[in-house]
């Protein structure tokens, strides 16, 4: 947990520890379970659609029901609005048996059928996506899927209906990175799991006895850097997310936080303390090289690259709170950036540059918010109390972070326009420090 005090974080690295052990510790072990997501606001601009049920003609049933996996990702994603089973009025699989007026009846705007058949260890899938006001079939496409890859499969037919009908491309494919704590105390017990945007699939790729912080994508999708406190002080690793190998980067005296990926992935800026008060770096991840780009009294991290690379953005309470400032990745003059409120942190632009999303504290509470770059108007869009750690989603539509459910940490989306959301809460302890892939091909 990396969230500012009204009186400074001028003791960083204890702060982020003493926070985090607070607000995660329970008394449940860490095992790997599936994230589950709850609905906690959908939006009243959402387009209905009907997913029947795909007919499929082997024998038994599926072990994943991927109408059902669509239908999900849809809802999730706030832009759809699907119709219940319930009120389907008839269960076509193919186009050549829709009938148009019936669905106008029901008001779906967009119909999406499909069959399976078994092909000896594989399945193959035909789906379609049909226009009920236009009349006409928007969509097609026949893929295979091996049995353990039916939800992936699901995932990918959801990503093109999702782009076929609002044009941006679905993410319903990427993955999201987060840590768990559980345990108090002595006891207490840490790790950093990699999971399905929807929460499904989690493993467990780090176990520790001491805090993870701060996971960050690689722009390929393959590698994670975090921090982690194992030696006793922050030093910043890079994991591959599959094989497991690691090499730490940084073990700096001090504090060594907040890891971001350039776009390009050749390197990784950073907060360090090592010559005093915590500033921005560079490090060239080729050579090892490390360019220090601020030199200030005040305390700088969490920063994050624009997206084509030229700049960053980061946190500095150099105006006595917490501002977000800009400047240009080969260092120079910092600008600040936000001036609505006293309290403006951790940002992080949307895939085109265009918004700048962010942490904002009001009378209420700290929120997800964002601000448009170009009139800096910004619109709180969250209504929890304790937001911290946002995370965008690669096309911008949603963004990820950490809150709090009573006395459980959990993860919560929101649309990047605020209206529909969401949480994910775990049975395996408290979640936080939410990291959102890029695509993944």
């Amino acid at each position: 947990m990396k969230r500012w005090m009204s009186q400074g974080w001028k003791t960083l690295a204890a702060g982020w520890l003493v926070s985090l052990v607070g607000l995660m510790c329970l008394t449940t072990t860490a095992k790997a379970q599936n994230l589950t997501i709850e609905i906690t606001r959908g939006s009243d601009q959402a387009t209905p659609i009907a997913v029947v049920p795909f007919e499929f003609s082997g024998q038994g049933g599926l072990p994943q029901d991927v109408a059902q996996i669509v239908s999900d990702d849809l809802e999730h994603s706030g832009q759809f609005s699907p119709l219940s089973r319930s009120a389907l009025v008839s269960l076509p699989s193919s186009s050549e048996d829709v009938f148009y007026d019936d669905w106008k009846r029901v008001d779906a705007r967009y119909l999406v059928v499909g069959k399976i058949e078994p092909q000896g260890d594989q399945y193959r899938i035909q789906y379609e996506l049909m226009d009920i006001l236009g009349g006409k079939r928007m969509l097609g496409e026949t893929l295979t899927s091996s049995n353990g890859n039916l939800r992936a499969s699901a995932h990918y037919i959801s990503d093109q209906i999702f782009e076929a009908i609002t044009g941006i491309r679905g993410a319903f494919s990427t993955r999201i990175a987060y840590v768990s704590a559980s345990g108090a105390g002595d006891n207490a017990r840490y790790a950093l799991y990699v999971a399905d945007a929807d929460g499904y699939n989690s493993q467990q790729i780090l176990s520790s006895d001491d805090p993870i912080l701060s996971p960050a994508w690689s722009p390929d999708g393959q590698k994670i850097a975090y921090v982690s406190f194992e030696s006793g002080n922050s030093a910043i690793y890079v994991q591959n997310a599959s094989t497991g190998e690691r090499v730490r980067l940084t073990s700096f005296r001090g504090i060594n936080g907040a890891p971001a990926w350039s776009p390009d992935g050749s390197k990784l800026a950073m907060s360090l303390s090592k010559d005093g008060q915590p500033e921005i770096y560079v490090m060239n991840l080729a050579s090892r090289q490390l360019t220090r780009l601020t030199n200030n009294s005040a305390i700088e991290t969490e920063p994050d690259w624009t997206p084509d690379g030229q700049s960053l953005i980061f946190t500095s309470d150099r105006s006595g709170a917490p501002q977000l400032y800009r400047m240009s990745a080969s260092g120079g003059q910092a600008q600040r950036v936000t001036f609505t409120g006293n309290y403006n942190s951790d940002g992080r632009f949307s895939p085109d540059g265009k918004t700048l999303f962010m942490v904002t504290r009001d009378d209420s509470g700290y929120h997800v918010a964002k601000q448009d770059m170009d009139t800096s108007r910004v619109t709180v869009l969250t209504d929890s109390r304790w937001d911290e750690s946002p995370s965008v989603a690669p096309n911008g539509t949603m963004i990820i972070f950490a809150t709090q459910q009573g006395a459980q940490g959990v993860l919560g989306a929101v649309s990047s326009d605020g209206r529909a959301s969401f949480r994910l809460p775990s049975a395996q302890g408290d979640v936080r420090e939410p990291a959102w892939s890029p695509f993944l091909n």
